[in-house]
């Protein structure tokens, strides 16, 4: 039997997730009976079913479970969170064999899934493409491994490398680099994210909502790192119904979806924006600008993957874009655009 075959399919369904799973882990699941799937599913939503639930339950012929297979991306889970275990209901269902992609990271699982269901008598392997595996569940895997959320960097650019025209006093407004198209998929970006972090500058000048209108999907978390308050207090930004969370040295109050988080003068800022992420069970956040957030993130090495935009002009002057050292992973064009991706570790 393929299972590869039938593991890329397990990758496929999970992915159907992203955005809407967090802090869950994506997971796909498919039942296999004589080599033919006769049952399918994937984790939809955070607080819903689990893939296995929904696939066991996609099965017309519940008879057929006990002479079939199931193939699961992630580790089944064997406590009492939101839902039931699923290693339970697995041994109930009895399937004989598991195959498993993943082994699960998180604390409350590491191990104890696969354990019980051997305990239990039922056939477990584990390792079926876990690299695939492991880079579609990275904001997951770098969380429970590092007590980090995932850092994704981006920006866009001329192609001499300008990331914004040279500023005077009171010149505000963006100055649009790629293609208007291009807007969809960066807000489909930020719509598969738990947070999105700018500067205040970035809000000053742009008025950026950071919301996911060109495309569909939940708005994340909008961040903002300000720590001498340059912000006004009825700046359009606050406007928009949208929780915030303004980094700064002094609390003030703004409106009730707006939240202060104080800043000390020991750590890096970024170092602080990150711990406080984690608080929050945040499993990542694409920082969108400007050049000095982005830098300070690139300084400490706290960025895991960067998106770059390109468009197909040259400024002759202006603000110079970060440059970053990294293993770049995919290139593709968008209409008149580039979109390279970096990742700081190798992927494997």
């Amino acid at each position: 039997m393929n299972h590869e075959f039938y593991m890329q399919r397990c990758l496929e369904l999970a992915e159907k997730g992203l955005g809407n799973t967090s802090p869950n882990p994506l997971v796909g699941a498919v039942i296999v009976h004589n080599e033919r799937i006769i049952g399918e599913g994937f984790h939809q939503k955070y607080g819903g079913p689990h893939a296995e639930v929904n696939a066991i339950n996609s099965v017309e012929d519940k008879s057929l479970l006990k002479d079939s297979k199931i193939y699961v991306s992630l580790e089944p889970c064997s406590h009492f969170g939101k839902t039931p275990p699923c290693a339970n209901l697995i041994l109930k269902s009895k399937i004989s064999e598991v195959i498993i992609c993943n082994k699960d990271p998180h604390e409350k699982v590491a191990g104890k899934g696969i354990e019980f269901l051997e305990k239990n008598g039922v056939k477990v392997s584990c390792g079926t493409l876990e690299k695939e595996g492991e880079w579609l569940n990275r904001r997951f895997f770098k969380f429970h491994r590092t007590q980090l959320p995932y850092v994704i960097l981006k920006w866009a650019q001329t192609q001499n490398g300008f990331m914004d025209k040279t500023r005077v006093e009171n010149d505000k407004g963006v100055n649009w680099i790629t293609h208007p198209e291009t807007k969809t998929i960066v807000h489909q970006w930020r719509a598969q994210e738990d947070a999105i972090l700018v500067g205040a500058n970035t809000v000053i000048n742009d008025s950026p909502a950071l919301d996911v209108r060109h495309a569909s999907g939940k708005n994340p978390l909008r961040l903002v790192i300000d720590p001498n308050n340059k912000i006004s207090d009825n700046h359009e930004f606050w406007n928009l119904n949208t929780s915030s969370v303004v980094f700064s040295k002094t609390e003030r109050v703004i409106n009730s979806q707006t939240e202060f988080c104080l800043l000390n003068e020991i750590e890096d800022i970024s170092n602080q924006v990150l711990k406080f992420l984690t608080s929050r069970n945040i499993l990542s956040v694409i920082i969108e600008g400007g050049k000095a957030t982005l830098e300070s993130f690139i300084k400490e090495s706290l960025w895991d993957e960067a998106r770059i935009l390109t468009g197909k002009n040259d400024w002759t002057k202006g603000l110079k874009s970060p440059q970053v050292s990294g293993y770049e992973i995919e290139e593709l064009k968008l209409n008149t655009d580039q979109i390279r991706i970096i990742t700081r570790e190798i992927r494997i």
